[in-house]
C-alpha cells in the first residue's frame, strides 16, 4: 500500500518519514491514514477552532476531553457534547443514526457521567422525494430504536428540510450526562505500569475505515461504502453503561476512553499522548467475533459498544469480575509504559512501533485558501416584493405553519421515548428542553439551533445569530447559560469559497460566545458533506446548556390564560432574508440578515431571566423560525385559546409578522403583573400587541383563524 491509498498527502508522508527515520509498514501506514484523516485530526479546522473562548467560571472540564463538563451546582456537573454521524447515515440510515447515538452516549460515559438525555439535529432533502423518505424514515427509526432501548430519553432537537441535503442528510447527536464533580474522569491521567483493559462487545470487521470514509465526499454509489458503517447493539450499550459506572463508583478505573473512530488505535494512542505515557498492546488478546482478522483490521475496527479502561494492578481482578457480572467481554490487552512508544503486537510479531504523540497529535494543520464567493453581492441584494402579497395574513400563516420545517413533527417524536428516567419537565416540540436534576433540585435547560439559510447569505452574521438564537430560549425559560457545544457541518474545505464561508461562520460563533460570555466546552467538525459537486449549505449547529436554580420555576410556552395581555419585546426591524417565509414563499434566498447587536442581546438576557424569576408572565416563547406569526400560532394551539392582535405596520404586514432575527420574545402577562412587567423591560423595545381570548387567532386586517383550522394545518391534518 502506498501513502496516497492510505489517504495521506505527500507533505504529510514526508513528515512521517522524517520523524520515523524509515518507511512505515502497512499497518503503520494505515494507522497514520486514519489518525491523520480530517475526521480524527481536525487538520483543516484546528486554526479556526482556536478562536473559540473556552474558559468560564463554571467550566470543570473543557475542550480536549471526551466531552465538556460544567458546574451544575451543589457538587454536581453536567457533561455534554454534540457529534455528527452524517456520512454513515447517508449510506445506511438506520445503523448510521443508531451508532451515532451510541457513540455520543459513550463519550459522555467516558467522563464518568450517567447519560440523562439526548437531542438530535436532522437535516433532510426534498420532503416529497422517495430518497428523502427512505433516508428520513431510516434515520429517525435508528435514533429512536437505539435511544429507547438504551434507556436515554430523547427530549428535543431540530428538523429542517432543504433540497441541498438531498444527497447528504445530516445527523447531529447530542447527549448530556450527570456526574459528581469529584468523580469526573479524564483521558489524561494514565500512569506507567497500569493494565489496558477492553470492556464491551467483541471486535469485528464492521466500520473499518469509517473515519477515513467520513473525511471525503460521498460517491454516487453509496452501496460500496456500507461495510464502513458500524453496527450497533443498544442492549450491550446499556450493560456497558452500568458496568463502567459501577467500576468508577468503586474506584477501579483511573482513565476511560470510548472506542469510536479508528477503534483501539485512536482510544489507546490518545490516552497515551495526552497522559505522556507509552503503551504496548497485544492484539491476540482482543476478543474477536470474526476469524482470521489481521493486525490492522483489529487495530482499526470501529465495532461499537467498547470502552478502553486503564486499571491499576491491584484493581484488575475486580474489573474482570465486573465484566463477568455484566456479561461483557473483558480482557487485558496491554499495559502502559514509560516513554512515548505506541506498540502493537500480534503472534509474537511487532506490527507497529510509533511515537504515541506523532499518531495522536502530530498531523500538520492545513491552511486552505479562502475567497469571498463571487456571487455573494448578488445573493445579498434584496428588495422585499410587497406586490403579490395580500395584507390578509391568515393565508400565509396557515401555509407556513404547515410547511415541512415548521409543522408538527409528531411522526418523529412519537418514535422517541422522552420520559424514560422520569426527569423530563419539557420535551420535544418546545423551543427549550428541560430536565429535573433530582440530586440537587436544579433544572437543566437545553436548546439546539442551526440556521443554514441565514448562513448561506452571510456566514458571519449567520454564525452569530445561530449562537444567539440558541441562547434566547434558555433565557426566556429563566435559565442562565453555562456553556455550549457545536457541530460544524460544511462541504469541502478545498473549495476556497466554501472554506471562506466556514471561516466566517466560525468567527461569528466565536464573537457571539465572547460577547455573551458563553464558553465552548466541546464540539465536532464534519467536512466534505457533498456528493458529485452538490454541497450542503453552511450548517453550524449549536447546543446551549443552562441552569434554572431550584428556587425558581421555569417559564414555559403554551400557557395562555383568558385576559392575558400579549407583549412583544425586542426589535421590530427583524429581517426577511434567510427566513422561513422567504424560503417557502419566495422559493429563493437573497438579501442580508440583521447585523449583530451584542448590547441588546445582553439586555434581553438580563430582563428575560428576571421576568421568569419574578413569575411575571403566564407564558413566553422566543421568536424563532417563522417570526411573530408562527409564535402566535403555536402559542394559540398549545394553549387551546385564541387572541386578538392589534398592531400597526411601519412596513408591509408580512415583513412585521414573518421576519426573523434579533432578541425578541412574545409574553402573555396577567393584568395584575403588567405594571411590574413593563418596569422590568423599561428601556428595552416593548409593545402591547393584543389580548388573549376567544376560539380564533385574529390578526390585523385578516380573516379570523379558528383554532381547529390552525391546529389542523400545523398537524398536517
Amino acid at each position: 500500500m502506498d501513502f496516497q491509498k492510505a489517504g495521506l498527502r505527500s507533505h504529510e508522508y514526508e513528515i512521517i518519514l522524517r520523524e520515523l527515520g524509515r518507511e512505515p509498514n502497512e499497518t503503520e501506514l494505515r494507522i497514520f491514514g486514519v489518525m491523520w484523516s480530517e475526521h480524527c485530526s481536525y487538520k483543516s479546522s484546528r486554526p479556526l477552532l482556536k478562536l473559540f473562548p473556552k474558559e468560564g467560571e463554571r467550566v470543570l472540564k473543557g475542550v480536549g476531553e471526551n466531552a465538556g463538563v460544567v458546574d451544575a451546582g451543589n457538587g454536581w456537573g453536567l457533561a455534554f457534547k454534540v457529534e455528527s454521524h452524517n456520512h454513515p447515515s447517508a449510506v445506511e440510515p438506520y445503523q448510521g443514526a443508531a451508532t451515532g447515538v451510541g457513540g455520543i452516549i459513550r463519550d459522555i460515559l467516558a467522563m464518568g457521567a450517567r447519560p440523562i438525555a439526548s437531542l438530535d439535529g436532522l437535516f433532510f432533502g426534498n420532503p416529497d422525494s422517495a430518497k428523502t423518505c427512505r433516508l428520513s424514515n431510516g434515520i429517525v427509526k435508528g435514533v429512536g430504536g437505539y435511544g429507547n432501548c438504551v434507556g436515554v430519553p430523547t427530549i428535543g432537537g431540530k428538523t429542517l428540510y432543504d433540497e441541498r441535503y438531498e444527497d447528504n442528510p445530516l445527523l447531529n447527536a447530542f447527549c448530556i450526562g450527570l456526574v459528581a464533580s469529584g468523580s469526573i474522569v479524564s483521558s489524561q491521567t494514565a500512569e506507567p505500569g497500569n493494565w489496558v483493559v477492553l470492556l464491551g462487545s467483541k471486535t469485528g470487521r464492521d466500520g473499518i475505515g469509517g473515519a477515513a470514509f467520513a473525511s471525503v465526499e460521498l460517491g454516487e454509489d453509496t452501496k460500496a461504502s456500507r461495510p464502513q458503517v458500524q453496527i450497533g447493539d443498544p442492549f450491550v450499550e446499556k450493560l456497558l453503561i452500568e458496568a463502567c459506572l459501577e467500576a468508577l463508583e468503586n474506584g477501579l478505573v483511573t482513565t476511560m476512553q470510548d472506542m469510536g473512530a479508528a477503534g483501539i488505535t485512536s482510544s489507546a494512542s490518545e490516552i497515551a499522548a495526552k497522559s505522556g505515557v507509552g503503551m504496548i498492546l497485544d492484539l491476540d488478546r482482543v476478543p474477536l467475533r470474526e476469524e482470521d482478522m489481521v493486525a490492522w483490521e483489529i487495530a482499526l475496527s470501529e465495532s461499537q459498544e467498547r470502552m478502553l479502561l486503564i486499571v491499576r494492578p491491584e484493581n484488575l481482578e475486580a474489573v474482570l469480575a465486573l465484566g463477568k457480572k455484566w456479561d461483557l467481554d473483558c480482557a487485558v490487552i496491554g499495559e502502559t509504559i514509560e516513554g512515548n512508544r505506541f506498540i502493537l503486537r500480534k503472534g509474537g510479531e511487532v506490527f507497529a512501533d510509533l511515537p504515541a504523540s506523532l499518531i495522536g497529535g502530530g498531523c500538520p494543520e492545513i491552511s486552505w485558501p479562502a475567497e469571498r464567493p463571487r456571487d455573494l453581492d448578488q445573493r445579498q441584494s434584496f428588495d422585499f416584493p410587497t406586490t403579490g402579497f395580500s395584507e390578509d395574513l391568515s393565508r400565509p400563516l396557515l401555509s407556513l405553519i404547515a410547511s415541512p420545517s415548521l409543522k408538527e413533527k409528531a411522526w418523529i417524536t412519537r418514535q422517541y421515548d422522552s420520559m424514560v428516567q422520569v426527569n423530563t419537565v419539557q420535551g420535544p416540540g418546545a423551543p427549550v428542553s428541560i430536565l429535573r436534576i433530582k440530586e440537587n433540585g436544579n433544572l437543566v435547560a437545553i436548546s439546539m439551533e442551526a440556521l443554514p439559510w441565514i448562513c448561506s447569505l452571510d456566514p458571519y452574521r449567520g454564525g452569530y445569530e445561530t449562537m444567539a438564537r440558541s441562547l434566547r430560549p434558555l433565557w426566556v425559560s429563566g435559565a442562565k447559560h453555562l456553556g455550549m457545544t457545536n457541530c460544524l457541518n460544511f462541504p469541502s474545505p478545498e473549495n476556497p469559497e466554501q472554506f471562506w464561508e466556514f471561516s466566517e461562520a466560525v468567527k461569528g460563533l466565536a464573537d457571539c460566545c465572547r460577547d455573551l460570555s458563553c464558553p465552548v466546552v466541546s464540539g465536532n467538525v464534519s467536512l466534505y458533506n457533498e456528493t458529485a459537486g452538490r454541497s450542503i449549505p453552511p450548517t453550524p449547529l449549536v447546543c446551549s446548556v443552562g441552569i434554572i436554580e431550584a428556587s425558581c420555576s421555569p417559564l414555559l410556552p403554551g400557557n395562555w390564560k383568558k385576559g392575558d395581555f400579549l407583549f412583544l419585546v425586542g426589535m421590530e426591524n427583524a429581517s426577511i432574508p434567510g427566513s422561513h417565509f422567504q424560503k417557502f414563499f419566495l422559493k429563493h434566498l437573497s438579501g442580508r440578515p440583521l447585523p449583530p447587536s451584542p448590547q441588546m442581546e445582553a439586555d434581553f438576557m438580563e430582563r428575560a431571566v428576571m421576568t421568569a424569576a419574578k413569575k411575571l408572565a403566564d407564558s413566553a416563547i422566543p421568536l424563532l423560525g417563522g417570526g411573530l406569526a408562527i409564535a402566535l400560532g403555536k402559542e394559540s394551539i398549545a394553549s387551546g385559546i385564541g387572541a386578538r392582535i392589534s398592531l400597526e405596520f411601519p412596513t408591509h404586514p408580512v415583513a412585521v409578522f414573518f421576519a426573523e432575527g434579533g432578541a425578541r420574545a412574545l409574553y402573555a402577562v396577567p393584568a395584575r403583573n403588567v405594571p411590574e412587567f413593563t418596569r422590568t423591560w423599561k428601556g428595552f423595545p416593548i409593545r402591547q400587541i393584543g389580548l388573549v381570548g376567544g376560539d380564533a387567532l385574529c390578526l390585523p386586517q385578516s380573516d379570523p383563524i379558528p383554532l381547529q383550522i390552525l391546529a389542523n394545518a400545523w398537524k398536517g391534518a
